[in-house]
């Protein structure tokens, strides 16, 4: 418990570092470019490839569970559309990325740290926090909202394909259906909450990898925990979350 706390207030003392007015804004905007591109854009594929076959595999899984003569077709296109938009997009998306953009940093910055290039710019009088992790926070959640787009986009449009590519519902059906009752609103409460869980990812595989001690199995073993401990978070948070934005 001891130890747990003394992380947790060894995580907050680095943000309110890393969260602080950039000394050079010129360099700062260049990082967070950069970042952009390497954490938002090179994702870009794998929420596509990965939204399009959950859409096409949950308009087939309800599909195949609601025959019935008492509930319209339709609803196969509902049902996919709500799970997309509410949790797929935001939630489940970002525990997969939270695998791929969080142990990314943590190796970064853990193989920085082992090698002592932190070390050199803070003999230099760089704030390293800030002039490290603010760029990947920066940009990671101004892109993630790009990613969700993507992803609720390529998700329904996977059912699409299986209602074209089967019988198993027609397209004018599945089309009713995605837009039935539509609310707006899914895919604000959506961004919000990705962005939250997109500084979740980074701020702690920064912390994990800010803070590695000893050689490359170290990296290693953070960029796990920083992982592991992410996931947990963006659970935990999904929960609240849903609970305060959605009752």
């Amino acid at each position: 418990m001891i130890k747990a706390l003394q992380k947790f207030g060894e995580y907050i003392l680095l943000m309110f570092r890393a969260i602080s007015i950039p000394e050079r804004w010129g360099v700062f905007f260049k990082q967070t470019f950069k970042e952009i591109y390497k954490l938002g854009v090179d994702s870009l594929w794998i929420v596509i490839f990965i939204s399009v076959f959950i859409g096409a595999v949950l308009t087939i899984q309800v599909s195949l569970n609601i025959q019935s003569p008492i509930i319209p077709d339709f609803t196969v296109g509902y049902i996919t559309r709500e799970v997309i938009l509410l949790e797929f997009s935001s939630t489940i998306m970002c525990l997969i990325l939270a695998g791929k953009v969080g142990s990314n940093i943590a190796s970064e910055l853990g193989t920085m740290r082992v090698t002592e290039q932190i070390d050199a710019l803070e003999i230099m009088g760089v704030n390293s926090a800030n002039y490290l992790i603010l760029p990947k926070i920066a940009a990671f959640m101004a892109f993630i909202p790009v990613l969700v787009i993507f992803s609720m986009f390529f998700g329904i449009m996977g059912g699409y394909f299986i209602g074209w590519a089967t019988d198993m519902i027609t397209v004018a059906k599945y089309e009713y259906g995605i837009q039935y009752w539509f609310q707006p609103y899914y895919i604000n409460y959506s961004i919000i909450k990705s962005m939250v869980f997109a500084f979740i990812i980074v701020s702690i595989a920064s912390y994990y990898g800010y803070y590695v001690k000893g050689g490359a199995l170290q990296v290693g073993k953070a960029s796990t925990d920083s992982v592991v401990m992410s996931s947990v978070s963006i659970l935990a948070l999904d929960l609240v979350m849903t609970q305060l934005m959605l009752s």
